[in-house]
């Protein structure tokens, strides 16, 4: 078992845990903003008892680390309610999502304020500029990760992510206070010969910072690693596309036309000169409609014979089929009563099926069969609904349609005209349209 999934368990079980608080939280009328703010508030009280420590304390006594050590763990509690407060409560909204960032930002650097001024006014100066570079790659894990999905790619993964920071400054804090009262605040272990402690009782709480140090900075490094590693990728992506190959576009999707070999004769027959709009109008062609779990559709010219790309939901238990997400099949308007039909072999093995990867419990990577070109992602949002994710004129949106427009050509060469994505701004919902 990997360590993403033993993460995404644990924060399972969790959830399951602290559901009847959310709901506790969401009748009394607290919403995911206002819970953002009492994090941010009980991280501004950790620093206090910090700072007060500092001043009324002397070098033995770490009583104050313990008790912040507690607030931080309880600080960090309203760092999850937030999110399952607008889940559940179906209270998700963009800007609670960059509200929330931000705040957790200020909310960490507030909390190593704390962290380094205890340490400075004690003299723990080596264990000072660790807890300064564990800030450091602490802000450079998340700002990488932010900013990567600004230009358009994941970057994901590593340790010491924030829960896991939260967990072990706490934890550790908690554990120096504890150990404090025990074996007392100055205690210190020095082997014969050297000239300095290998131990103090303080060490229980700088040790692990210095480690959140090494690891934090390791993180933010591979995720600069990874991301340069795909936007290059899609760099090379785009170029290849404005390069304008037409014979390469056309070849890819070439296969797309056998799918049309078993009816091909049926379909230039009912395809006529008297029918120019149906050939030469995108607008003109159906718009499927009554279809609750429609992700996408896929038209082409020369028929109005529809692919439908909905979610494979089991009629039985109600839930998605995580291994085989996505149902395709026709909708054959070109036939009476515009029949459903589902795709035959060539149709999907070689033309529009799709080849899913799944990612995590909410995300799976998806690429037509007939092209890697263009990569989707299907997600579960904040409001516990499904949609495809793909990047239209370099911005991420919500696929809604993708139509070919086919004119001449050869059965195997198709003269492909252009390719045109259709869908929302993820972030605006305005609708957004390329063509390639």
């Amino acid at each position: 078992m990997s360590v993403k999934t033993i993460r995404d368990n644990l924060q399972l079980g969790i959830y399951k845990i602290i559901d009847p608080f959310v709901r506790l939280l969401i009748k009394i009328g607290l919403t995911p903003n206002a819970v953002t703010i009492i994090g941010l508030l009980l991280n501004i009280i950790v620093a206090i008892i910090f700072v007060f420590g500092a001043e009324v304390t002397n070098h033995g006594d770490l009583s104050y680390v313990g008790w912040a050590g507690a607030m931080v763990l309880f600080a960090g509690l309203f760092d999850m309610l937030d999110g399952q407060v607008a889940r559940v409560g179906n209270m998700s909204s963009t800007f609670g999502a960059f509200f929330d960032s931000v705040l957790d930002r200020y909310s960490e650097m507030i909390l190593f304020l704390g962290i380094c001024y205890y340490l400075i006014a004690h003299h723990y100066f080596l264990s000072s500029l660790f807890a300064f570079i564990a800030l450091i790659g602490s802000v450079m894990v998340s700002y990488s990760r932010a900013r990567a999905e600004g230009l358009g790619v994941d970057c994901k993964g590593g340790m010491m992510q924030r829960p896991e920071r939260i967990v072990l400054i706490s934890l550790s804090a908690m554990a120096c206070g504890i150990t404090s009262h025990f074996i007392g605040g100055d205690y210190k272990l020095f082997i014969p010969g050297l000239p300095f402690q290998i131990f103090e009782t303080i060490t229980i709480f700088t040790l692990p910072i210095a480690i959140m140090a090494v690891l934090t900075n390791i993180t933010a490094v591979n995720r600069i690693l990874d991301a340069k590693k795909a936007l290059d990728q899609k760099d090379s992506n785009k170029t290849s596309i404005n390069n304008g190959d037409h014979k390469i576009l056309s070849f890819l999707f070439a296969l797309i036309m056998v799918s049309t070999m078993l009816n091909a004769q049926q379909v230039q027959a009912k395809t006529t000169p008297s029918t120019p709009a149906a050939f030469n109008e995108v607008d003109t062609f159906p718009v499927p409609k009554q279809y609750p779990n429609l992700l996408f559709y896929l038209q082409r010219t020369p028929n109005t014979n529809t692919v439908m790309y909905e979610l494979n939901i089991d009629k039985k238990t109600g839930e998605l089929d995580k291994d085989n997400p996505i149902h395709v099949y026709w909708i054959r308007y070109t036939e009476p009563g515009n029949p459903h039909k589902e795709l035959n072999f060539i149709q999907r093995k070689y033309a529009f099926g799709l080849k899913v990867k799944q990612l995590d419990e909410k995300n799976w990577e998806i690429k037509f069969v007939s092209t890697s070109k263009r990569i989707l992602y299907l997600r579960k949002a904040d409001n516990n609904k499904y949609y495809v994710f793909t990047k239209i004129n370099d911005v991420n949106s919500i696929l809604k349609r993708v139509y070919l427009k086919i004119e001449g050509g050869t059965f195997w060469f198709p003269n492909v005209v252009y390719i045109e994505l259709k869908g929302n701004d993820a972030q605006t919902g305005k609708s957004n349209i390329e063509r390639i």
